[in-house]
Order: C-alpha cells, then structure tokens, then sequence
C-alpha cells in the first residue's frame, strides 16, 4: 500500500512537471528565460506556488529544466520525423531543413524558436543556464553537419569542402527566417529562406530535383 501511494505521488509530480515546463517553455520563448518566475507558472499552471518550488527548488533549476524540456519539444519536431521520412544524405539535409522552417512557422513554441530566442538572451551571460543552451544548439548543428558530411561522401555536394561552413550558412539563414517572420508577422522569410537554402545547395552541385522538397509546405499556397 505504501509503495502504491508513493508511486501515485510520483504520477501526479511528473504530470504537475509536464504541465508547468509546457507553460514555462512557451513563456521563455516570448519573454525570455529571465521572465520565468515560480509565481507566474504557478499561476498560470493551475498549481501553488509552494508545489512548484518543491518541483524545481530554485528559479535556476527551473531555467535548466525549461531548456531539457524545450530541447526534448524540438528533437521531436525537427530530429526524430528527418530521420523517420529520410536516408543519411543530402535528402536528410533537406528534410531537417524543412522540419526546423515548419517547427518555427507553425509557432511550436509561441514566440517562435525557443533557441534562437535563448541564444541572444543568454550569449553574454556566463553560467549554467547559458551552458545548457549552447550544449542544445551545438547538439542540433553538430547533428546537422554530420548530415551534410554523408552528403559529401556521397557525392551530393561536388562544390562543397566544408561541411561546418555550409551549416553555419542554412542556421543563419533559418534563425533570420524566424526573426523576420516574428518581427513582420509574415509567413513570407520562410519563403525566401527556402529558396536561399535551395539555391545554395544547388550551387554546390546538389541535384535540383532533391532540394525540390525544401519549403515546399511554406510555398504551397494557403
């Protein structure tokens, strides 16, 4: 009986966790991870303000357990599907490509990105916090890159010698999308970074008829 209650709280303490880190998630992606106060979640949440401090401790735990659970959101929207619908190659390139433009467009998170969000927040500010943020956007370049390396030993990429300059290249032009999008409440960035990405693929000999599928949910029309 008392492992049975026990395992009953436990239930309910991961489901309050779930709960509250979806709130404090989409909140950090609009007001930062600096807005996120036990308060407010507990607010918004529905649960007290002494039940989340026993859920998180302190306000940088809870800042530590946003960016795990906005890394979680995102590998789940961008990573796991490329990897399902796609071989190693230039096609995967393409499809996590895709993915992030639809992650960002289809406001997973409400104030867009969450790491294109953090990173500008947190890219001065020393710390633990920072540390978790940066470890997610080099897990997700990182991931990115060695994609488009099977890309170059296939010989899907005869014009390109640098895998982590091309990466550097399609991340600046999907956080510009983001950015643009927000700012201008338009769908239109998405646009243009798909055919940015597109034509520089095809540029580095990439076969047009793959890179096709890049953006191709942004461009159909409405």
């Amino acid at each position: 009986m008392a492992q049975e209650i026990r395992d009953g709280r436990r239930a309910r303490g991961d489901e309050s966790r779930r709960v509250i880190l979806a709130h404090a998630i989409d909140t950090a992606s609009v007001d930062g991870l600096e807005g996120l106060t036990i308060g407010r979640l507990a607010d918004a949440a529905g649960h007290s303000k002494s039940g989340v401090a026993t859920l998180f401790g302190s306000k940088q735990q809870l800042q530590l357990a946003t960016v795990a659970a906005a890394r979680e959101v995102f590998v789940d929207r961008v990573v796991t599907p490329a990897r399902a619908r796609s071989e190693r190659g230039l096609g995967r390139v393409c499809v996590l490509v895709s993915a992030w433009l639809a992650y960002s467009d289809e406001r997973v998170f409400r104030g867009g990105c969450f790491f294109a969000a953090t990173s500008v927040e947190y890219d001065a500010k020393p710390g633990p916090v920072r540390d978790a943020v940066v470890a997610a956007s080099i897990a997700w370049e990182d991931y990115l890159t060695v994609s488009i390396e099977y890309a170059m030993a296939a010989g899907e990429l005869p014009g390109l010698d640098d895998a982590r300059q091309l990466t550097f290249e399609l991340v600046s032009f999907l956080e510009a999308a983001n950015t643009r999008s927000l700012l201008h409440a338009s769908t239109e960035p998405y646009d243009r970074a798909a055919r940015a990405v597109r034509a520089r693929l095809i540029s580095l000999g990439a076969d047009p008829d793959v890179v096709a599928q890049i953006g191709a949910e942004v461009d159909a029309p409405a």
